[in-house]
């Protein structure tokens, strides 16, 4: 049985107001009143927000899949600080030969420990974007060894070999991948000098015409 049914409204509940079937608590005062499930609310007051964040930054620097040692992060801070010193002092950076000496480290050291405590970088991490396609880091990095180019070579000189007998592939192999003397390469397949010599310049020129 509810009052409203007696065609009385129900009292607005101790502190608060009614309103739709919920309660509105008043805050009175300058002190704080918890709302209603406060308590009990799974998100974190604010006051602990950067506490909390502090932990995670923490977790995620002893659990980070490249393990740093100490030793290197000590080294890499020294390094670090004497460069902010120098500068302040000298109104330029120092150079790291200049660092060296100051902290008493050698600079292949110095250079390894800077290069530990670097973050990794994700290759498709997004560095510019016009609002067409983006540009990622990988676009940004060169790679000298392997061009486009010697790619098509490779591909070329693969498909070339493919076309030379067993043997005389074999041979080639040996000799110019894997760096062998003719004599070794006799000596190897049980033939002579003579015939491998034979055997070599016929496949080149078979790969020559190939290529051509």
């Amino acid at each position: 049985h509810r009052p409203e049914d007696d065609g009385h409204p129900e009292p607005d509940p101790p502190g608060g107001r009614r309103e739709g079937g919920l309660t509105r608590r008043r805050r009175p005062g300058p002190a704080k009143e918890a709302w209603p499930g406060e308590e009990t609310c799974p998100f974190p007051s604010p006051t602990f927000i950067p506490m909390i964040i502090g932990e995670i930054r923490r977790y995620l620097r002893d659990n980070n899949s490249i393990r740093v040692s100490r030793s290197l992060r000590d080294i890499a801070y020294k390094a670090i600080s004497a460069r902010e010193q120098m500068t302040k002092q000298n109104l330029r950076e120092p150079s790291l030969s200049e660092i060296s000496q100051e902290i008493g480290i050698g600079t292949e050291e110095i250079t390894r420990a800077l290069d530990a405590i670097q973050s990794p970088v994700s290759l498709f991490e997004p560095v510019f974007t016009d609002g067409g396609d983006p540009l990622f880091v990988m676009d940004q990095i060169s790679d000298k060894k392997n061009l486009e180019e010697n790619w098509v070579e490779d591909i070329s000189l693969n498909e070339a070999m493919k076309k030379l007998p067993k043997r005389e592939r074999h041979i080639i192999d040996m000799r110019f991948f894997e760096g062998k003397t003719q004599t070794e390469v006799a000596e190897e397949i049980h033939i002579s000098q003579a015939q491998v010599s034979r055997l070599e310049k016929n496949a080149l020129k078979t790969m020559r015409n190939y290529l051509s």
